[in-house]
């Protein structure tokens, strides 16, 4: 699926910054993930039915919640280009379960500084593939 990059409020990089979550994603993933996350939206219609199915039918790895008041959530795993033919980065999408989590927004995390690394800006577009 292809999604729009796009600046949000900010919030998950106080959270991914957080040793505890640092090391549980480095459990789940292999590696510690840059402490942000990069936000997406369905490009298209096909897009959202996209991230929907892959909501519904594929398990993800579930993030057990933590002391402290935050939620679970799930982990699923991705490979990201930035352009067709583009090197391809190792990330994930992460789903926070929160009531009223909007629908459209599609938090990705890697290894590196997604921006940086694929030379990206809010308005441009990322290619995920969802694993299984």
């Amino acid at each position: 699926m292809t999604g729009t990059i796009f600046s949000d409020l900010g919030q998950a990089s106080r959270f991914m910054a957080l040793e505890w979550v640092q090391e549980l994603f480095k459990q789940c993933l292999g590696y510690q993930p840059f402490p942000a996350t990069l936000n997406l939206r369905p490009a298209t219609p096909d897009d959202a039915r996209v991230w929907q199915r892959v909501q519904c039918e594929l398990a993800g790895v579930a993030l057990a919640p933590a002391a402290g008041g935050h939620c679970a959530a799930k982990l699923y795993m991705v490979d990201i280009a930035a352009s067709a033919g583009s090197a391809r980065v190792a990330g994930a999408v992460v789903l926070p379960e929160v009531k009223d989590y909007p629908s459209d927004k599609i938090e990705v995390v890697a290894p590196v500084c997604l921006k940086d690394h694929l030379g990206i800006q809010d308005g441009d577009r990322l290619t995920l593939e969802f694993l299984r």
